[in-house]
């Protein structure tokens, strides 16, 4: 009889930061692991306390998986030379093999010089240095120059004029990031073939003197300032996302040719169908479902999912698989896809192209009555597309406004499709998925250039193929765990202690509380965005609840998908567009043995390593279109220097508030000086900026009226003035004792001559600017 095991020592902060100690200062979390010997049930709690540590900044990453104190720094190692502080002094940051990582570190005075064995530093050099402490913080100590950073700059080139405005030789390049506080400078020699306005990447260059300006050497023109798609040309390169493909990629797509029937099930008599975007090129899915004859399922529903078999023609480490996985998924500009397969593939082969054959990867799921999964199967399929639809084209149909293509597919395929898609979304609700208001915008284009921005309207036939592909990327999910094989998930984590311990500071400010002590869970929080729909402060309780969440991100091992409120979920739905369902599809074929193309041993020891490279470039994508976007409107809003807006406050910061227009969507900075003459404190808590003097607030959420005054193309940035007086101090506010001392002076110590700051006669030197709609603003 086997003896009953003692139970687990209790996992703690306190115990994890101590095994990282034990290990060298830094380790990754399978060292973690086996340092304080955990169970496996233990390994979902130990991934909730490394992201607590890291999000409180007691943590910091030395790589990808290796995590270290976020305070310590090693004694010596290779660091690279960033920027320089407000006194000329160099700063560097240690460099590892996935890049940067630590704080900044000043170079100790007088390393930036060099000697007679070493020549000077400057930034963009690498070296190997020695760090101590000092009393004013750690030091570097240059003792090897390793040569200079690869890294390079991507801004317009200016050209240099005289008082005049006649062209000098030389010049400049502006960056287009928007970080960025300087120009470079470029000279002669070093402009190479670029001209005014052109797209330019630049290497910093070498330079002796520490407080002159940056110099650049132009290492490539990518493109010109008044291209129409400059915009996503810039985000492509600033995010380094691949534009184009290998000749061996192009050659394998070319060779490659249509899937027959030997080994599939045919499933051509099923009239599945493809509701898309109106533009869609890329058909990855097609749905049909209809009523379940089984007696003992009476009101139940058949419904099919086929997704294209992309895992017929990317066969695992192909040239084409090669370059799928570097790039992870497609990236979607506004004006333009980069897509992970080369078009001969994503366009036509793999895409689920009406009237043509195509090879399919199937599901068929039953539901009962209450929407609730009864049983799903899988099989490799050759299918037909019936027909090819919009969503508005589909959603027309069955508000009975069919056309002459939907009017035979009305009774047939239809309203057998929004039956089953009813009951499905009954047993949703009941789920409890996050119900975040998260509105999507798309640019309008004519000409090339942007002709406006609207909201894009969502119909149930979105939330109708939304369902369904949930659906099916749990029964994918389930399956795989079902044969023992392993898989990546898609996985989304509570929110951290830390940020529910925001909010819950945060509530109360807005007459709302949360209870402390009971389980989280998406319900919670659905139920506050409940209440708070008859409040003045929806808006502010929806985005403080939407930056409470975690991320979704992939990996092999299951923690759940919070959001979605299920236990196991996978992506399998789209591998035209992302490489984790290519990996699902590649997993289910070896497990169902529906082929010889299935998942590799070599792809299921690597499935963490790809797991967390996918869920970068999938990060790194979403932050290039954002880039995009915002680029393409602030060059839209040029011309409008001086227009008035209306836009809630979306961020406070110390700094300022950033803020988001109603008619375009455009986010901005509205900088502190745009607000008045009073000081402002930045009340972490309350989301909010509060006046020193007065108690008057521009909280999150807030609407007001701001005034454009910059809009800048090259880096997507925006300015702001704000024109709408503050909110009035809440009931029971009491300046400080600090405050009363200094009161009748400013935030920068000068006097005031009678101010009433923000609350004073005039503002921004002129009348009260939204006296006349106070009632409405506020």
């Amino acid at each position: 009889m086997a003896k009953n095991r003692p139970p687990p020592e209790p996992l703690t902060r306190e115990r994890v930061l101590e095994a990282i100690q034990k290990s060298g200062g830094s380790a990754q979390k399978r060292d973690i692991a086996h340092e304080l010997g955990i169970t496996s049930d233990q390994k979902k709690e130990l991934r909730h306390i490394l992201r607590d540590l890291e999000e409180s900044g007691a943590l910091g990453r030395t790589g990808k998986k290796r995590y270290a104190d976020a305070n310590a720094l090693p004694e010596s190692g290779v660091m690279e030379i960033v920027d320089r502080d407000a006194d000329g002094e160099l700063l560097a940051r240690m460099r590892g093999p996935d890049g940067l990582f630590g704080p900044p570190v000043r170079l100790a005075p007088g390393e930036a010089r060099g000697s007679k064995n070493e020549p000077a530093v400057g930034i963009g050099d690498r070296v190997l240095a020695r760090i101590s402490q000092t009393r004013d913080g750690p030091e570097a100590r240059v003792v090897k120059r390793l040569g200079q950073s690869a890294h390079r700059i991507l801004g317009v080139y200016r050209l240099a004029r005289d008082h005049r405005g006649r062209p000098m030789s030389g010049g400049r390049v502006e960056p287009a990031d928007r970080k960025a506080r300087h120009d470079l400078m470029i000279l002669p020699e070093h402009a190479g073939t670029a001209q005014d306005g052109d797209l330019v990447l630049v290497e910093l260059a070498h330079s002796r003197n520490v407080h002159g300006p940056k110099r650049g050497i132009v290492r490539e023109v990518v493109g010109k300032e008044n291209d129409p798609r400059a915009a996503s040309i810039l985000a492509m390169h600033t995010h380094g996302i691949q534009v184009g493909f290998g000749e061996e990629e192009e050659k394998q797509a070319r060779l490659a040719k249509p899937a027959d029937l030997k080994g599939r099930t045919d499933l051509r008599k099923l009239p599945l169908l493809t509701i898309d975007p109106e533009d869609a090129r890329d058909h990855d899915d097609a749905v049909y479902a209809q009523a379940d004859d089984e007696p003992n399922n009476k009101g139940g529903w058949r419904v099919w999912v086929a997704i294209a078999d992309v895992s017929h023609y990317v066969t695992p480490g192909s040239p084409l698989d090669r370059g799928a996985f570097k790039r992870g998924n497609s990236t979607y500009f506004p004006d333009r896809v980069a897509p992970m397969l080369p078009e001969t593939l994503s366009a036509d082969l793999c895409s689920l192209i009406e009237g043509e054959d195509r090879a399919c990867l199937a599901v068929e799921m039953v539901f009962d009555r209450q929407g609730k999964k009864k049983s799903h199967k899988f099989a490799r399929g050759l299918m037909r597309s019936a027909a090819k639809l919009s969503y508005e084209q589909a959603q027309a149909a069955i508000d009975g406004k069919p056309d002459a293509k939907t009017q035979p597919l009305l009774v047939p395929i239809l309203k057998p499709l929004w039956a089953a898609y009813a009951a499905v979304w009954e047993a949703r609700n009941g789920r409890q998925p996050l119900e975040i208001d998260a509105p999507e915008h798309k640019i309008i284009f004519k000409d090339g250039k942007v002709a406006g921005v609207k909201r894009r309207e969502r119909f149930d036939a979105h939330k109708l193929i939304e369902e369904f592909m949930i659906q099916a990327n749990v029964a994918a999910a389930e399956e795989l765990e079902k044969r023992g094989r392993p898989l990546i998930y898609r996985i989304h984590d509570r929110p951290s202690d830390e940020k529910i311990a925001a909010l819950t500071d945060f509530l109360p400010t807005v007459n709302m509380s949360w209870a402390k002590g009971q389980t989280i869970t998406a319900g919670r929080f659905n139920r506050i965005l409940q209440l708070a729909q008859e409040s003045e402060n929806k808006d502010i309780i929806n985005e403080v609840i939407l930056r409470t969440q975690s991320q979704a991100v992939y990996a092999p091992d299951n923690i759940g998908h919070f959001g979605l409120n299920l236990r196991s979920y996978a992506h399998f739905t789209s591998p035209i567009r992302r490489y984790a369902d290519l990996v699902v599809h590649r997993a289910l074929i070896r497990g169902l043995k529906l082929g010889p193309d299935g998942i590799t041993d070599n792809e299921e020891q690597r499935l963490d390593t790809i797991s967390q490279h996918i869920s970068e470039t999938e990060r790194k994508s979403m932050a290039a279109e954002r880039d995009a976007t915002s680029r393409y409107i602030a060059a839209f809003l040029a011309d409008r220097i001086g227009a008035t807006f209306e836009g809630r406050v979306t961020g406070v910061t110390r700094f300022g508030l950033f803020i988001r227009l109603d008619e375009t969507q455009a986010d901005g900075l509205a900088p502190i000086r745009s607000l008045g003459h009073e000081h402002w404190i930045h009340d972490e808590t309350a989301h909010a900026l509060v006046g020193e003097q007065t108690g008057e607030r521009f909280p999150l959420g807030m609407r007001l009226e701001v005034e454009l005054e910059e809009a800048t193309p090259i880096s997507g940035g925006l300015i702001f003035k704000v024109l709408t007086d503050p909110q009035p101090a809440l009931p029971g506010w009491r300046k400080s004792k600090q405050s009363r001392q200094t009161a009748g002076r400013d935030f920068r110590g000068r006097d005031r001559g009678g101010g009433g700051g923000s609350g004073g006669k005039k503002k921004h030197g002129g009348p009260r600017h939204g006296e006349k709609n106070k009632k409405k603003k506020r």
